[in-house]
């Protein structure tokens, strides 16, 4: 049952990136998502209006450069500056983790395509923390599909068995990863 999966979308549809969950698929996909393929992957279907792309700003010429790149693609960029979190001071000298999460951006942004009638509701990220938000979606009768990669979907989402759409992302119908040879991307913390 290897089949691919293609969407069918109800009418006006809204995407929505979170880099930096997607970033974290490389160790178990052994690849990375290319973000200009899946960008002209998405452009194919006409129902989708909206490709929002999650992802902190910080001083790193990579990532200053990674987000130039991402809006020259297309995709709506929605940013905010990386915190630096000091989890332990060793020698004298502080250990910072990098934290940057969009949960509460994504959340805003469903509800403002919410109010513009929006029909169908994607989402780049297995972050179980968007129960409650896939919940009210499903409750509202909209169309959510989930895109995720194995070993990355929280059990919170994994147990919605209604209303949800659940897919990995290399069972859908098109190759969406980087050549061995390209740049790496960057990446930021999460918790």
């Amino acid at each position: 049952m290897n089949e691919k999966f293609k969407f069918i979308l109800k009418e006006k549809t809204a995407i929505f990136v979170d880099w930096a969950n997607i970033y974290g698929w490389k160790k178990s996909l052994k690849k990375e998502v290319d973000p200009k393929k899946l960008y002209k992957y998405l452009k194919k279907y006409k129902e989708i209006k909206s490709i929002n792309f999650y992802f902190g700003t910080d001083n790193n010429a990579k990532s200053i450069s990674f987000l130039k790149i991402i809006s020259k693609i297309g995709f709506e960029v929605i940013t905010k500056p990386v915190k630096y979190i000091t989890i332990a001071i060793i020698n004298n000298q502080k250990v910072f983790r990098r934290k940057c999460d969009f949960d509460m951006e994504i959340s805003i942004d469903v509800h403002r395509a919410i109010k513009d009638d929006y029909k169908s509701f994607i989402f780049l990220s297995g972050d179980g923390d968007f129960e409650p938000l896939y919940k009210l979606l499903i409750q509202l009768n909209k169309q959510v599909i989930v895109i995720y990669a194995h070993g990355h979907l929280g059990k919170e989402i994994w147990d919605i068995k209604k209303g949800i759409y659940k897919k990995a992302i290399n069972r859908l119908d098109v190759d969406l990863f980087s050549k061995k040879n390209a740049p790496q991307l960057v990446s930021q913390g999460r918790d």
